[in-house]
């Protein structure tokens, strides 16, 4: 047998009831985490803890809402912004052949968290899926989750708290 290591994922083996806890992307916002590659006026990224693939990051409003009906015009502008810079600075960064960009609305339909909406940006190379997945129901991610927030970090540091370069 073959043993694959994933050491960032005791956390969530040893603490995967995160309700009652608060908003993962409230406490973002209001606590220095060391996965979050941007705090803005309108919008936040973080990184996945638990992704699907390197680079995978989320971006939400900072209002705490699970609609995005409750956001106004300009919050979702900048949702959607900072949805296509993200995309721009894991092309830059990553190289990816592709993306996968989606928004699950509702627990049946998909949402772990589904009281504070929010983007996923999920990057893809040709090869990146393969037969692991399929039979032994595991993911390779072949870069520790650290490295990649290194590499991102420093690029959304050049972002103001509007979204904009500076």
């Amino acid at each position: 047998m073959k043993t694959m290591w994933a050491p960032w994922r005791i956390e969530y083996i040893l603490d995967n009831d995160q309700k009652g806890k608060g908003c993962v992307f409230c406490k973002a916002l209001s606590e220095d985490d060391n996965l979050t590659l941007h705090k803005g006026n309108l919008t936040t990224v973080i990184m996945n803890k638990f992704p699907y693939n390197n680079g995978h990051l989320l971006v939400s409003p900072v209002k705490h809402t699970s609609s995005l009906s409750e956001l106004e015009s300009n919050e979702m502008l900048s949702l959607l912004s900072m949805v296509e810079k993200s995309i721009q600075i894991l092309k830059k960064v990553m190289k990816p052949d592709g993306f996968n960009v989606g928004l699950n609305l509702g627990r049946v339909a998909g949402a772990g968290i589904e009281e504070h909406i929010h983007f996923h940006i999920v990057p893809r190379w040709f090869g990146d899926v393969n037969a692991l997945s399929v039979f032994a129901d595991i993911r390779v991610i072949p870069e520790h989750i650290k490295a990649t927030y290194n590499n991102l970090k420093g690029h959304f540091d050049n972002l103001n708290e509007k979204g904009e370069l500076k």
